[in-house]
């Protein structure tokens, strides 16, 4: 979820009673959150509100007092925040008006689509999503006989300028992250313009025929002239899309207008894409990178597996990350000598604790505790947040590594998840650590996300 809104005072919106009579938010028993989509509807269930909420949210639980069916943000806390705003949680008021702020553009720009894009990618399709590797750069001024300036050569953390003639890239950012705000907006405050505008974005690029873009990505982060497409371009959706998957559950909640059609949809796109994941040459070549590309492959394909009802799936990828992941990217030390030895290495350093942190979650909903795991080394999710410690306090003079632009409150956000943890050292930092612009969204959405964003740059 990229931000580059400051934050302004926003009104909130009076929540729709949460509770059926007095005294009953004290007494309420959260009914337990599933990935899982049920294959029938709860009988009497409102026409609206697709099976995999009618499953578990029936008479007599009413459905306001049910969490959503998220798969990496936690839907209980989702719904104990909805409380805490009813009776005035401060820190939750300060960080919805914050969210709130950003939406307020959110409710206007857009939508957008793969099919805005003049150029075509290499099946001809528009309905195919198409970008460029960023860091790769020409070598030969361009001209008619050359109009890439082929060949190309990698200047690792320098994005190229010309990447950005392809508008998918920076659609999909605006697209997913406008998704995942307005339906957060919605889900506290049941105003219906935040649903509707979402509604809108999520069928605009996923649903409608004219506009939908077809479930893969075999022509992301191509480099011109070499190769069309590659399977590190995965990266451009593996966070982002995450945040998607969580935003249409919560749209689930009974969202205004949203229908099972759009549901269903949702449903086949999400499994067709996690298909492609794991039987396409650039899904088994991301699924093969040991550092922040296959942490952030693994996750999406977690998340979309238990999304789509694929629990075992989803366990067995998490599980897999205590070896696969942990042991070979976290030192003894706490750092992660794979991401420390980039150009951006503070980045990098941060942007794989969110991919971990994330995986974590999704952990939680399938009894995988991630946080508890040690490797050979004696090192853990912990070990690698504290390791960052210093230098999200103390800023870049405390970070000895090569690292092209420091943006320190890149660590926020996993530092909070790392003290939901239990990391009493990462509790203790966390008031010295600054805020991004737009204020601390984590309170409000409990997920670790990317906050220096260098898509642009």
């Amino acid at each position: 979820m990229s931000k580059r809104t400051a934050t302004q005072k926003a009104p909130l919106k009076k929540i729709t009673a949460l509770v059926l009579a007095t005294g009953v938010a004290c007494a309420v028993a959260l009914v337990p959150a599933s990935g899982a989509s049920a294959a029938t509807a709860t009988a009497g269930s409102p026409a609206n509100v697709p099976p995999s909420i009618s499953a578990h949210c029936g008479w007599p639980v009413p459905q306001t007092l049910c969490p959503p069916a998220t798969v990496v943000l936690d839907g209980n806390r989702l719904l104990l925040n909805r409380l805490g705003l009813l009776v005035g949680d401060p820190t939750l008021h300060k960080s919805l008006n914050n969210l709130l702020a950003i939406t307020q553009p959110e409710l206007t720009a857009g939508p957008w689509s793969v099919t805005d894009k003049t150029m075509l990618p290499p099946s001809g399709d528009k309905h195919d999503y198409l970008s460029l590797a960023p860091y790769w750069w020409p070598t030969q001024p361009m001209t008619p006989a050359n109009p890439w300036g082929c060949p190309y050569i990698q200047k690792d953390g320098q994005r190229d300028p010309i990447v950005d003639s392809i508008p998918d890239h920076a659609e999909r950012g605006s697209a997913f992250s406008a998704i995942y705000d307005l339906s957060l907006a919605w889900y506290y405050t049941r105003d219906p313009r935040y649903a509707q505008r979402a509604e809108l974005d999520v069928r605009t690029w996923f649903l409608d025929t004219a506009t939908k873009m077809n479930p893969n990505l075999n022509y992301s982060q191509g480099i011109p002239c070499q190769v069309d497409g590659r399977g590190i371009g995965i990266i451009e959706f593996s966070e982002a899309l995450t945040d998607v998957v969580d935003a249409t559950a919560i749209l689930d909640d009974g969202a205004p207008g949203w229908t099972r059609t759009d549901h269903s949809g949702m449903t086949d796109w999400y499994s067709a894409f996690l298909t492609w994941l794991r039987t396409s040459s650039n899904g088994s070549d991301e699924a093969s990178q040991q550092n922040n590309h296959g942490t952030f492959y693994d996750m999406l394909c977690a998340a979309l597996a238990l999304s789509a009802g694929q629990r075992d799936t989803a366990r067995a990828i998490v599980q897999q990350a205590e070896t696969k992941r942990i042991n070979v990217q976290i030192s003894a030390s706490g750092s992660e000598p794979l991401e420390i030895s980039r150009t951006r290495s503070w980045h990098y350093s941060t942007f794989n604790l969110v991919a971990l942190t994330r995986l974590a979650q999704v952990g939680r909903h399938v009894g995988v505790d991630l946080w508890d795991y040690k490797s050979p080394a004696g090192s853990g999710l912990a070990s690698a947040v504290d390791f960052l410690l210093p230098a999200a306090v103390g800023g870049k003079s405390a970070w000895p590594y090569p690292e092209l632009s420091f943006q320190q409150d890149a660590a926020l956000d996993i530092v909070h998840e790392a003290a939901d943890a239990g990391d009493r050292q990462a509790r203790a930092a966390l008031p010295n650590i600054p805020a991004p612009s737009f204020g601390d969204l984590y309170p409000i959405a409990p997920a670790a996300e990317q906050l220096d964003d260098i898509s642009g740059s």
